[in-house]
């Protein structure tokens, strides 16, 4: 079994959000987090041992190293999107609520932006054709974001909330509901829904040997109706390295395709490179 390292992304501003939030902080996983980080911090297991990497803090001196290290780093970003729908959703799909977006899937082929879904299984299993069809793309890959979309910790945004000892379950159903699906580029990234975690999380999934991945850029499409200012936030927050967090749901996200359509071209103006977090990580 590949041994993969944590690398965490913390939350540089919060905005209105679909899957919850993480935070800027400097906690070392490796210690005892504050409770308060410990339930708004991402973080995910290594095997055998948690070692965190930020790749962007938010202290004054901090962020004066990050733009100086700017200046010679990369001009790489990778854009990631969720694509929820949690266990219970069901009855609302069959009524005609649009939980994926076909729409932003082929601007992103039009556009030939590289990038990752985080795909929960149950959002698999409502729409397989394009569960496979995504990830039979060499131009997207498919990460791990739980199979109910329910939080791994109790008060995280309102979520149903799982037990410790359905977790790892919970996880292994995704990867199960991807391979029924056809899903063929699935990569071992986690997002966890809500960015929520604690320590006792973190020791119910070390079996599975994920790499935990979140974003420091809220895009702030969940629930957004201002492409406009989707895509202003998304250009005001991206340095060389960064990961942005959006959304591939319509009904949730209406105005994601609009925003992203904008901000793709104003990056490339910017001389930036669009990747895949696999690739992100290799930085």
């Amino acid at each position: 079994m590949p041994r993969y390292v944590l690398r965490l992304v913390s939350v540089a501003a919060l905005g209105a959000v679909l899957v919850g939030c993480g935070t800027d902080t400097d906690a070392r996983l490796t210690g005892s987090p504050s409770p308060k980080a410990a339930a708004r911090q991402p973080a995910g297991p290594e095997r055998p041992a948690v070692t965190p990497v930020f790749l962007r803090g938010a202290d004054p001196a901090r962020q004066t190293r990050d733009k100086a290290a700017a200046k010679t780093a990369p001009k790489t970003v990778a854009l990631t999107f969720d694509a929820d729908m949690t266990s219970d959703q069901g009855p609302r799909a069959a009524r005609g609520e649009r939980f994926d977006n076909p729409t932003l899937i082929t601007s992103l082929r039009r556009l030939e932006v590289p990038s990752t879904i985080f795909m929960t299984g149950r959002w698999a299993e409502e729409y397989p054709f394009q569960a496979r069809e995504i990830g039979s793309d060499p131009l997207f890959e498919v990460a791990n974001h739980s199979y109910s979309h329910h939080s791994f910790t109790a008060d995280c945004h309102g979520l149903p909330v799982l037990g410790k000892k359905d977790m790892a379950a919970d996880v292994e159903r995704a990867f199960g509901a991807f391979r029924r699906a056809g899903v063929r580029q699935v990569v071992p990234y986690f997002r966890f829904p809500g960015g929520c975690y604690d320590q006792s999380t973190l020791r119910a999934l070390a079996p599975a040997g994920l790499t935990a991945v979140q974003w420091d850029v809220v895009s702030g499409d969940a629930f957004a109706t201002d492409a406009d200012a989707v895509a202003e936030q998304v250009l005001a927050g991206v340095r060389p390295g960064s990961l942005v967090v959006m959304h591939c749901t319509t009904s949730a996200a209406p105005v994601t395709d609009e925003a992203v359509r904008k901000i793709v071209p104003a990056l490339r103006e910017r001389g930036y490179r669009f990747v895949k977090v696999s690739e992100l990580m290799k930085g």
